[in-house]
């Protein structure tokens, strides 16, 4: 995703300066070339030797640095760059940006940037809720720049509030939102993703294996093509992915009217939890209480979400199913294709290494009424922009 890119990291006067080496080491591991720039009171947090380390190229500090290349440095900067985060942002580099000052290497390449651009302002709570900086955000938003809300918490200065600048891991998330072209802007695009839990008394469910990540990638790259995006999730121990609206469901009948409710407006619906089949046909009210002898708990069908989707299929609406089995999968897939009048299913083996429940590959096939199409192991993040490849492609079938 980012092997080749060119992101210029614009570092502040901020105590935060110091989470950027990690995020600078990141983007480096997945290929990106990464410059970064740091104002003169950023210095009195982190060396630009960390980051000349972290990079291999040298941290810009000084506009007039006379060790330099033939071309203004500046420029030649702004040129090459794919993506311009300024993090941390203090409140002085988010004025001067928002009123077109350049007195310095940051602000003046920030100028002549003309890729996407996006601050994640760090200060203090009470700083940070000035009208003042708040003008001066909604000005900087109002010129096409992304401002990436900051968390809330305990700060430097004693403070508990909001103002901290988010996890590297996150500003990881916005350059790579950035950086994604955005083939599904003005979709709905509805995922499910997770197990279900049945329960049986206060203390016991019946439920499956599935962690959601499948779900999970396929929500989140859809969102960073540019896709408006609604995850219906099982219980997981996942981070909702950034930007999606997350509807929160524990069993099937949850599911299934979170997923009815949502589904007529939506242009694109990928069904990737693993629904329940089953549930108790009766919950205790209090626990069961173990016996000698054994337990018989009678079960009855849960609803066929899939089933119904295909059903209420509406014009130009494309509904993806997703089949795991353990044996015949090619032929238990395109039976379930044909009966829930599905435009498309992703088969995989429990059984196939690589593939499968808490993994972080798989191994699946793509079936349509017209092919199959078989792809090799791959990441669940690989495998979700190949999805969404063929859906674009295919969405007229």
């Amino acid at each position: 995703m980012l092997k080749g890119k060119h992101i210029v990291l614009g570092v502040s006067g901020s105590i935060a300066a110091y989470k950027i080496a990690s995020l600078a080491s990141m983007l480096v591991k997945e290929q990106a070339d990464v410059t970064v720039i740091m104002t003169q009171n950023a210095l009195h947090f982190i060396h630009p030797i960390t980051f000349e380390t972290l990079t291999g190229n040298k941290c810009l500090v000084d506009t007039f640095d006379r060790n330099f290349q033939y071309s203004v440095e500046h420029v030649s900067l702004a040129k090459q760059a794919d993506a311009f985060l300024v993090a941390p942002a203090s409140a002085d580099v988010v004025a001067k940006a928002a009123n077109g000052l350049a007195d310095d290497m940051l602000t003046t390449t920030l100028l002549a940037c003309t890729c996407p651009k996006l601050f994640a302002p760090a200060m203090n709570t009470r700083m940070f809720q000035n009208r003042i900086v708040q003008d001066n955000l909604r000005r900087l938003e109002q010129y096409g720049i992304e401002v990436i809300r900051p968390a809330s918490g305990y700060l430097a200065c004693g403070d508990i509030g909001e103002g901290k600048m988010p996890e590297p891991e996150v500003l990881y998330q916005y350059l790579v939102k950035a950086l994604t072209p955005k083939d599904m802007e003005g979709r709905k695009v509805l995922v499910t993703a997770g197990p279900t839990r049945e329960k049986m008394d206060p203390v016991r469910y019946i439920s499956n294996h599935s962690t959601g990540k499948m779900g999970y990638a396929i929500a989140g790259q859809a969102m960073r093509r540019g896709a408006s995006v609604t995850l219906v999730s099982g219980p997981t121990s996942l981070a909702p992915p950034l930007g999606v609206q997350v509807v929160p469901v524990v069993s099937a009948a949850d599911m299934a009217q979170a997923v009815k409710e949502r589904a007529p407006d939506q242009d694109i619906i990928i069904k990737a939890a693993a629904v329940a089949d089953y549930r108790p046909a009766s919950a205790a009210e209090e626990k069961l209480k173990k016996s000698d002898g054994s337990l018989t708990v009678a079960l009855e069908r849960t609803e066929d979400i899939l089933a119904y989707l295909g059903s209420h299929k509406r014009e130009g609406q494309f509904l993806c199913g997703f089949s795991m089995e353990t044996e015949h999968m090619l032929e238990n897939s395109r039976a379930k294709l044909e009966k829930k009048n599905l435009d498309m299913i992703v088969a995989n083996n429990l059984k196939q290494q690589g593939a499968g429940f808490g993994t972080d590959t798989n191994v699946v096939t793509f079936l349509t009424k017209k092919e199959t199409v078989e792809l090799p192991m791959m990441t669940k993040e690989a495998v979700a922009d190949a999805l969404l490849d063929y859906i674009m492609e295919h969405r007229n079938i």
